[in-house]
């Protein structure tokens, strides 16, 4: 369904120019879910709002890759064909909805103008389809409700509103970006099971962006690790988890809390991720790897296949795998 290969993104600041993706290629088939993770800063965000075509341009512009839906390369088709894809093929759902949403207008005219904008519907067919989204990602009573403001509703029930909008056009893809951020860890489990169910209804591609290892768990079939705007590493959900071929993967993992770990000091990745203004040479990891060696300081590792279906960039994938499996 979608294939993104060696996209690059550039901005370009006062300071200098910051390379925030640098070289990412990656593939979401249908009924998948690609779980992308990383610190803040890693890119992201980024990948995503280039995927979509929402970049800000200046100072973000895309300076190579492509990006393939379908077959066909967004990165070459005029701002109609991309605006046609967007929305009705491709949704996004934002980690702060209450800024996403316009905060002057009902929440039911909002998700209605989908329907009238691309479907050309009535007004009255237009607002029965909004409640009938509002149903679906299980707000209660949505037909009262379709007539409140986004600041009348909580945090969750927000969240299932930019559901709501995204499915509005039963799109084949899907990005949530970061979209429990701002939730408690109830409605967090809550909001990803509605998602799991609607993507598996629709059958939709999603790509699940986040920080949080503990969210994705359940939920992804494959993830890809970010960092200074490059995948380190990618692997099937299970086999990252039972051992990492990357050390910032390890490090991540080690950073999860754990319930046999009461009352322990929790691990932590030492130091912070690179200036991407100023990334280090080499493998970018390198200033904070605990087993960081002379070459990782001068040459930059490509992805090496570490496996069925799974990468890394680092030049001792092999013995960080032989390592986890004597443990």
């Amino acid at each position: 369904m979608l294939h993104v290969r060696d996209l690059r993104v550039e901005f370009r600041t006062r300071d200098g120019v910051a390379t925030a993706v640098d070289g990412v290629s990656f593939a979401v088939e249908a009924g998948e879910t690609l779980a992308v993770l990383g610190e803040s800063g890693s890119g992201k965000s980024v990948t995503a709002q280039a995927v979509m075509g929402i970049l800000d341009s200046p100072p973000g512009r895309v300076t190579g890759g492509r990006i393939l839906f379908d077959g066909r390369d967004l990165l070459k088709v005029s701002a109609e064909e991309r605006r046609s894809v967007r929305g009705a093929r491709m949704a996004m759902i934002f980690q702060d909805a209450l800024s996403a949403l316009n905060p002057v207008v009902s929440v039911g005219r909002q998700l209605g103008e989908m329907f009238q904008v691309h479907r050309g519907a009535s007004r009255k067919d237009a607002w029965a389809k909004a409640v009938e989204l509002m149903e679906r990602v299980r707000i209660p009573a949505a037909r009262a409700r379709a007539g409140d403001y986004p600041h009348q509703f909580s945090g969750g029930m927000r969240q299932r509103i930019m559901i709501a909008m995204a499915l509005a056009l039963e799109p084949e893809l899907i990005i949530a970006d970061e979209p429990t951020t701002a939730l408690d860890v109830t409605v967090q489990a809550q909001v990803m099971d509605l998602l799991a169910d609607l993507q598996s209804e629709y059958r939709m591609g999603l790509i699940l962006i986040t920080h949080d290892l503990g969210v994705v768990a359940d939920v992804a079939d494959r993830i890809a690790v970010m960092y200074a705007g490059r995948i380190v590493e990618t692997a099937p959900v299970g086999d990252l988890y039972r051992a990492p071929a990357h050390p910032y993967t390890r490090g991540l993992l080690d950073s999860i809390p754990r319930l046999d770990q009461k009352g322990q000091q929790l691990n932590a990745v030492k130091g912070l991720p690179p200036s991407l203004l100023s990334v280090p040479p080499g493998c970018s990891f390198h200033p904070r790897c605990p087993a960081v060696r002379p070459v990782c300081h001068a040459d930059e590792p490509p992805l090496y296949e570490a496996g069925a279906g799974r990468a890394s960039a680092c030049h001792f994938w092999k013995e960080l795998l032989d390592d986890e499996c004597a443990e």
